[in-house]
């Protein structure tokens, strides 16, 4: 029989043993590919420390199995504050995913839910594993059914940081970020090969789907990063504005920034020229704390603007049209990136700050035929139903299903502000114009003269905040200077704002 001695030192040689993953040999090709193994890249992601390992010797029965198998799951803490991780490992059959691993991560996924903390999964997988059949189908399965009952109860992030592919795909595509890494990053359905034998086209991995395919035209990834490294820092700094689950409140921070803090420099931003464009990014860096602004999906739908801040101290969404780019038209995409992320901050407890400048919705038969309709319904919906309090200020241009859909009055926002530059109108003064005195421009001498005096008219008398304010739309109208201040005073006193929802199972969102 074997000695206490004799039987801690085979505990202490299997955990080593699985500690190497599939050998320092694939540790090395690991490396040699610029990536980190999946012990690395959890070091990195919590604090040091801080991991507490679960199913460190599962394995399955054969000989030469490998202890752990593919994936190393446990939790620790990000800041002092409890998160689950799971860390696929390449260097063990590629990663890839059968029953035991499978396994090892609902097991994560579940404990994460009962005791309310965050999940970040960092995939690097060559995908199911083919021999366990479905048994690999089965573990899929599994993992997509928790992220989907996660959904809005836990934060869950992804993390891609090498191959993912065929229906390994969904489980990111299901949980609330992903993270990608310019270079070794790939998500698709399907590979290159498959595609040229069904389409013929030729296409690299890159161009399928790495992640500028995915930050720039498809809008699977919310954020790259150079490095592993540096996508994990962003990470950590992600988790910092969330809360742990739905039934808290995002984590307060010890304010630096005075919070009556005026910038003169706004009320100079926005241009004489109604039709010049300005970085609206300017306009939030100088209402924000510290100018600091964490933006979700910079690459995607770059009309519009999201991302997180904080307002003395308090974590906020931010949403905003950006001039710079289509006017800050709405579109398909634009209208998608707005609802997904008003969705999250409703489902966490995050107050949204709006800032509106849009001429409307972008025109066109692509638009039209590609559903702008049911894609913009998708804002109106998100803003409506959404109860966490809710800030709109209006810069300049608010016009139309537009006006509305950017979290006007009648979607139960909160408080509604305007600058003095504000035009808020059915239409654009040109189009108004035209409708409203064509005779009248049809029989003019000088038609452009004649359209250039009307629509400064109709800025003027109509599409002025004022009347806005005369019926209650607009709650006030301030110097653009006061911004911060005034925001931050909104917010305080919504901070104990309780607001419900009809009855029912669930709506059904325009998807």
């Amino acid at each position: 029989m074997a000695t206490i001695e004799e039987k801690l030192a085979a505990l202490r040689a299997k955990k080593e043993k699985g500690k190497l993953g599939g050998g320092e040999k694939r540790i090395e090709a690991q490396h040699a590919k610029g990536k980190l193994t999946a012990r690395e890249r959890i070091a990195k992601l919590l604090d040091g420390g801080s991991f507490e390992e679960i199913d460190a010797l599962r394995c399955a029965n054969s000989a030469n199995a490998a202890i752990g198998d593919g994936v190393v799951t446990g939790y620790g803490t990000i800041d002092g504050r409890k998160v689950f991780v799971f860390a696929q490992d390449f260097t063990v059959a590629g990663g890839s995913l059968g029953k035991i691993v499978g396994e090892k991560i609902c097991k994560v996924l579940d404990l994460a839910m009962k005791v309310g903390a965050p999940v970040v999964g960092l995939n690097d997988s060559g995908g199911a594993n083919i021999p366990e059949g479905v048994h690999a189908l089965d573990g899929y399965g599994e993992i997509f059914k928790r992220n989907t009952l996660a959904s809005g109860v836990i934060p869950q992030i992804s993390a891609v940081y090498g191959p993912c592919a065929g229906g390994a795909v969904y489980s990111p595509a299901l949980t609330d970020f992903v993270f990608m890494t310019d270079t070794n990053s790939y998500m698709f359905l399907t590979g290159p090969k498959v595609v040229k034998t069904v389409t013929h086209e030729d296409v690299s991995v890159e161009d399928l789907g790495g992640a500028a395919v995915h930050m720039t035209k498809s809008g699977v990834a919310h954020f790259s990063h150079a490095t592993e490294e540096e996508s994990i820092a962003a990470i950590r700094q992600l988790l910092s504005y969330l809360p742990s689950n739905n039934a808290e409140e995002p984590p307060m921070v010890e304010p630096t920034d005075p919070f009556d803090r005026m910038e003169e420099a706004l009320n100079q931003i926005i241009p004489e020229n109604p039709n010049k464009g300005y970085d609206m990014k300017q306009v939030i860096a100088m209402v924000v704390d510290n100018s600091e602004f964490f933006e979700v999906m910079p690459q995607y739908a770059t009309n519009m603007i999201v991302g997180f801040a904080r307002l003395n101290g308090r974590t906020v969404g931010i949403v905003g049209n950006q001039p710079n780019v289509l006017a800050g038209c709405l579109d398909i995409n634009a209208s998608d990136k707005a609802a997904r992320f008003v969705r999250f901050c409703d489902a966490f407890n995050v107050p949204i700050i709006t800032f509106v400048d849009t001429p409307g919705f972008l025109p066109g038969t692509g638009q039209e035929y590609g559903g702008v309709i049911r894609h913009g319904a998708k804002m109106l919906f998100a803003y409506s139903e959404a109860t966490v309090p809710k800030i709109t200020v209006v810069t300049r241009k608010s016009t139309g299903g537009a006006y509305l859909a950017m979290a006007s009055k009648n979607l139960r926002c909160d408080m509604n502000y305007a600058w003095p530059t504000a035009q808020i109108a059915v239409m654009g003064a040109k189009g108004a114009v035209e409708i409203i005195m064509r005779k009248e421009l049809e029989a003019a001498p000088d038609k452009a003269k004649f359209l250039a005096e009307q629509e400064e008219l109709y800025n003027e008398n109509v599409a002025n905040p004022y009347i806005a304010a005369q019926h209650g739309y607009i709650d006030d109208i301030f110097e653009p200077k006061t911004t911060r201040p005034r925001l931050i005073k909104a917010l305080e006193m919504l901070i104990t704002k309780n607001d419900d929802l009809p009855a029912k199972k669930h709506g059904n969102i325009p998807l």
